[in-house]
Formats: structure tokens, C-alpha cells, sequence
């Protein structure tokens, strides 16, 4: 089990690999975010995207999809998150591509208020096949200290 304290500005951690089908992009599209060219090859060819992309958002829910994998392989003692701070859709994400992610701790900080706990401060990358990166943010997770 990993806890806030075994945890330190600078350690990088790399991990997931997410298949995105063409399937996957128009169901996520049809139910949450329904634009013309997360929907049709046709509408997506006469934008910036060029041909059917999968929505910002399906990218942000397949990067968590690779994390809570992570964490089931590499138990930590998570509270949970309290935000997400700069999310950017830095490239298209298409049918077809394979997604990976990596991690950087960038501030680790126990709380003064509750000292069984902190937060850690991450900024996440997600890539796709070509190490292009496709998606960023930084997260601030809640974690339990070591017990003792």
C-alpha cells in the first residue's frame, strides 16, 4: 500500500494502455456529449478534426479508466480527488489510436488541520501510439498518511 508519505515531488509513474474503437467514441458521444463530429464522418471531416473524434471528455473518462487500473495493480491509501485543475484536450484522440498515461507528483502536502492525511498534486499526461500527448491536467488527490 502506498501512502502519503512514501510519496515525493518528482517520482513519475507510467502505466495503461486503452484501445480506442470506433464503438466506444459514438456510444460515449451519443449519451454525453452529442456534437456532430464526435457522431459522423462526415460532420467531422469538414472540421479541424478531419474525421470522427472521440470527445474530450471520453478521453478524460478512458485516462481515469487507466488509473483506477493502476491503482488495483499498486494499492494506495486514496481518499479520493479535490479537483482538477488545467485540463487541456491537447490533440484529437480518433478510433483506432492506443492510449498510455504518465504521472509526475509535483507537491506533496500534509494537512495541518488533519493529520492522518494530505494531498499530493499530480500533473497527468495521456499519449497516444505516437507518444503524442492528447490530454494534460493536474490533479489534487487526497491520501491517507502511514498508520502509526
Amino acid at each position: 500500500m502506498l501512502y502519503l508519505d512514501d510519496i515525493a515531488p518528482g517520482m513519475k509513474r507510467s502505466f495503461g494502455r486503452y484501445e480506442v474503437t470506433r464503438e466506444e467514441v459514438l456510444e460515449f458521444a451519443g449519451k454525453y456529449d452529442p456534437q456532430p463530429f464526435h457522431l459522423s464522418d462526415e460532420a467531422a471531416a469538414a472540421t479541424h478534426f478531419g474525421r470522427l473524434a472521440a470527445s474530450g471528455w471520453h478521453t478524460c473518462a478512458m485516462t481515469m479508466a487507466m488509473f483506477v487500473e493502476h491503482m488495483k495493480e499498486h494499492p494506495q491509501a486514496s481518499l479520493g480527488a479535490a479537483g482538477v485543475d488545467e485540463l487541456r484536450w491537447l490533440k484529437p484522440v480518433y478510433p483506432g489510436d492506443v492510449l498510455r498515461c504518465e504521472s509526475e507528483v509535483l507537491e506533496v502536502r500534509p494537512s495541518q488541520s488533519r493529520p492522518e492525511m494530505g494531498s499530493v498534486r499530480n500533473r497527468m499526461t495521456t499519449f497516444n501510439q505516437h507518444d503524442v500527448p492528447v490530454l494534460s491536467f493536474t490533479a489534487l488527490a487526497l491520501m491517507r498518511r502511514r498508520p502509526g
